[in-house]
This record gives structure tokens, C-alpha cells and sequence, in this order.
């Protein structure tokens, strides 16, 4: 039998640390090849670490509520030496020469396996959660008249330029002095304080590096009395946010452009339209994604949807349910809001909000008179340095014109 290590995954891209919220097994306790030793929570979502082969938890160093990097030592399980081989932790032992005669004239020699582990690789498991441990690090770049004593003092209590918004600076030019600094510190020691989750974090980080962006929104009222006709007569009956996301998949398969990312002096296409849409989550938002949404009808996403959802609200979404998306869709209307201009993700060019439906009066020209229609606000945010407000505004009618024909979506 051979000791193996089991090792904190890599979780997602650029995850660099988990926390323990659960063992499942103890020491002593049996394991089952690729099923779940312990749970872990990302920023993300909670996941599981999984045993790479049966065999025994011998040792399990892993702490409920500490946080370990990627790579970790979590606990040693005891495995046979076939899976131990085959899992690269034997090494080869060196060649000998036999002596000769002691081997047939013409038979091969077969490769021998040293029946030990490799060497432990010493590492500093636990780590203290952290700014830099999100999706991707916080590193300040907005903030001018910073000294280098300023940054590093920022740095040593994992602050960024956009924590010291609200400080007004007494030196030259408005430089904010360590003073300063130090006296801000001070103050909000005085008040009622409470940690950030994770996910407040890196909300807060993503909002931040969208803003270095020039952003602006269109609107344009959209009529929801067909689709509201075509859900009610459909057997898998899709959300709004549903035909929305469909209808944006849509327009997007149709011209690309308005999706592409400004990189230098090229704008780069998408080559997959893959949609993500918000989803409220504890003390904050996740984007679980539709990949390749335009490749599939409405009735084929709804349970897709559905399954997605549910992971989300359980914060128990794989890497694979997230990640680079080319859109998302928001229904912030699900909050009585008939118009907001939400935020779209650093990565994402465009993003497609819906408000909430309200009765109002329309001019029908037909009968001359004013008739009640559901009727709800779309907005279209987006990158400016991509698109102006015409192209915008196309994108987003095409969208209207596609929703008022449910059928085809």
C-alpha cells in the first residue's frame, strides 16, 4: 500500500484558496474513488474535494471554517500501489544491469517501480482569506497622488484606491498623507464594523474595474402581452429573463459585433455565444452561464434554466456553470424596479436589464383609442468605446421585435 497526498483542486480559473465547511470523512474511514471527502466554499460557490481513487483517510489535516491554497495538503489517504502508480507518485527506480546469465539470451527487461511515495513537497497550507485570493486580485490603479509609503501601508492591510475614495487629502495637489490616512483608520475604528463576505468582495472588485470603462445605457419600452400569450399556452413555460436571454442570443448570433471586446486597437469576436444571467444569492449576486445559447430553442433551455437556478441559489455551481460570457441578462424588475442602469461585468461588452411589467395606456392606431398593454422598460448597458448609441439601440429593438414573435425563439 502507498501514501498519497490529498491535495486542495483547483477550483476554478484563477481560485486561488477555499475554505473548509464540511468533512465528510474522518480518519480511518474507507473512501470511494470520485466521491466528495470534504466541501469547500470559493467565492463562488461551495464544492466538493474528491478522493482520486478508493482507499483509506489515514491523516486529514484540513481544519473546519480555515482557509487552504490551491495545492494544500488536506490529509493523506492510503491507496494501492496500481492507483498510486498510476497516479504518478511512484518513482522509477534507477537501471541496474543484471547479472549476466541471469536472464534469458533476447528477454526484455521489464521497468521496476520503487513501491514508496515521492518525496513530500513542503508548503505553507493554511492562508488567511484575502483580497488577493479572489478571481481575480484587486489591484488598485485608479487612485492619483499615492506615495510609495502610501501603497505599501494600503497594501499591508489588503486595501485598494477605491477604499480611500471618501478621504480628502491634505497635501500638496490634494495628496492623500499617511496621515491622512492613518486618522481615516482611526475614525472607523470608532464605528460598528462587520467583515465582508467574499462575494461582497469580489462583487465590489468587478464593479470597480467595470467603471474604468466610459459606460452608458439606452432604453426602450417593450410590449410583454405576446409572449405573456405564449408562455401561458406553452407546456415548459420560460421566465421573462428566459425569452429575454433567448431573444439576446439571438440578435448576437446575427452580428457578433456588438459583443466584441476593445483589445488595443482590435475588437475581438466572440466565438461561442455564451450567456450568463444574475442570479440573488446570500449577500450577493452569482452568473451561472448558458453556453452556446443561440444553438438551442426556448423549450430546450428551460430546464436547463431551471437546473442552473437552483445550483445558484445553493451556491453549489461548477466552474464549468460559470465563468467567461459574452452578455448577461439581469430582471431586476423581479424587485418591483421599473428602470435601473446596471453594471456590466469587466469582461463583457454588453448587458441586457428588464424592469418590471406595468398596465399601461397605448395609442392604437387601428381603433383610434388608447388600449391597455403590459408594457416593461429594457436597457441595454454597454462599453462605449465598442458601441455608440445607435448601434446600441438596433441591438436592443431587435431584441423587442424577437420577443413580440415568441415563436420563433
Amino acid at each position: 500500500m502507498a501514501r498519497i497526498p490529498l491535495l486542495m483542486p483547483q477550483l476554478g480559473e484563477s481560485i486561488a484558496e477555499a475554505t473548509i465547511v464540511r468533512l465528510i470523512a474522518q480518519p480511518g474511514d474507507a473512501v470511494v474513488g470520485d466521491t466528495d471527502v470534504m466541501e469547500v466554499e470559493t467565492n463562488k460557490a461551495v464544492m466538493g474535494v474528491v478522493a482520486p481513487c478508493n482507499g483509506k483517510l489515514v491523516e486529514l489535516r484540513a481544519v473546519e471554517g480555515q482557509s487552504y491554497a490551491v495545492g494544500a495538503t488536506l490529509g493523506y489517504l492510503e491507496v494501492a500501489d496500481e492507483d498510486a502508480d498510476r497516479m504518478g507518485y511512484l518513482e522509477p527506480e534507477e537501471h541496474v544491469v543484471p547479472p549476466a546469465g541471469s536472464m534469458p539470451a533476447g528477454a526484455p527487461e521489464k521497468p521496476k517501480k520503487k513501491r514508496t511515495a515521492k518525496p513530500e513537497i513542503l508548503q505553507s497550507d493554511k492562508v488567511e482569506p484575502t483580497i488577493k485570493g479572489l478571481p481575480v486580485p484587486a489591484h488598485a490603479g485608479g487612485a492619483a497622488y499615492l506615495s510609495p509609503r502610501m501603497k505599501a501601508r494600503m497594501a499591508e492591510l489588503g486595501l485598494s484606491s477605491s477604499d480611500l475614495a471618501g478621504v480628502a487629502g491634505s497635501g500638496a495637489g490634494g495628496r492623500v498623507t499617511i496621515e491622512d490616512f492613518e486618522r481615516f483608520m482611526e475614525n472607523i475604528a470608532c464605528h460598528k464594523v462587520t467583515n465582508a463576505s467574499s462575494m461582497r468582495v469580489a462583487v465590489a472588485d468587478a464593479m470597480r474595474r467595470s467603471w474604468t470603462r466610459p459606460l452608458a445605457t439606452v432604453v426602450l419600452p417593450v410590449q410583454l402581452d405576446k409572449m405573456l400569450a405564449h408562455r401561458k399556452a406553452s407546456k415548459d413555460k420560460a421566465g421573462v429573463s428566459l425569452y429575454a436571454l433567448r431573444a439576446l442570443a439571438m440578435a448576437l448570433a446575427e452580428n457578433s459585433m456588438p459583443a466584441g471586446r476593445l483589445i488595443g486597437h482590435q475588437i475581438v469576436h466572440p466565438d461561442s455565444i455564451d450567456i450568463g444571467f444574475a442570479v440573488e444569492a446570500e449577500d450577493g449576486v452569482l452568473v451561472p452561464v448558458i453556453r452556446k445559447a443561440d444553438e438551442h430553442t426556448l423549450a430546450e433551455l428551460v430546464p436547463i434554466y431551471g437546473r442552473l437556478v437552483e445550483l445558484a441559489r445553493q451556491r453549489r455551481l461548477t466552474p464549468a456553470d460559470m465563468g467567461q460570457c459574452i452578455s448577461t441578462v439581469t430582471n431586476y424588475g423581479t424587485f418591483g424596479l421599473t428602470l435601473a442602469t446596471p453594471i456590466p461585468l469587466p469582461e463583457q461588452t454588453v448587458l441586457l436589464g428588464l424592469g418590471a411589467g406595468r398596465i399601461e395606456p397605448f395609442w392604437d392606431k387601428a381603433t383610434k383609442q388608447f388600449i391597455p398593454v403590459t408594457e416593461a422598460k429594457f436597457t441595454l448597458s454597454f462599453d462605449h468605446r465598442v458601441l455608440d448609441g445607435g448601434a446600441a439601440g438596433r441591438l436592443l429593438a431587435r431584441i423587442d421585435e424577437l420577443v413580440n414573435h415568441p415563436e420563433q425563439l
